[in-house]
């Protein structure tokens, strides 16, 4: 069960492009008992509803297909979603964070990504360069991981100065 605490601190991850197009709707909404032949007889939580009260980051969000942007854009609009084969729209308190690799303006542009919700997602933009561009940044990174694996694995290893 999820704390009060905890939902301020949940967060949730979706990388949109690893999910079937045919799955992602139900991933993201959940959906009611017996919406569709094969669902789970209880019905299903969708991402957005796990995440109440947290945050939902949408990875590769320019490989969500233009029929799920709509979707997406009421959430981000209306913070209401329709789970699957339900009737009655659900509110969502969450916070939004899209990633991707591509050009979101360049797919405005070419029709494959829906404009509303470009400007709706973009509030601000975060522009990190790639590693090679940032070798400053290795240290730091060597640093960090030997310390997590350290504590994972129980070791004391250390980085070369």
């Amino acid at each position: 069960m999820i704390t009060a605490k905890d939902a301020r601190t949940l967060f949730l991850t979706l990388n949109c492009s690893t999910i079937p197009e045919s799955l992602l709707e139900s991933e993201l909404f959940g959906y009611v008992k017996g919406a569709f032949s094969g669902a789970n007889s209880t019905g299903k939580t969708g991402l957005v509803q796990m995440a109440e009260g947290g945050t939902l980051f949408l990875d590769e969000i320019a490989e969500l297909p233009y029929a799920m942007q709509a979707k997406l854009l009421e959430l981000v609009q209306d913070k209401t979603f329709l789970p699957i084969g339900s009737t009655e729209k659900r509110r969502a308190d969450i916070r939004i964070i899209a990633a991707t690799n591509q050009n979101l303006e360049t797919l405005v542009h070419h029709k494959q990504f829906r404009s509303d919700l470009y400007y709706r997602l973009n509030v601000f933009q975060i522009e990190v360069p790639s590693l090679k561009e940032r070798l400053e940044d290795l240290p730091l990174l060597a640093y960090q991981f030997v310390q997590k694996f350290n504590e994972e694995y129980h070791q004391q290893k250390k980085t070369l100065a």
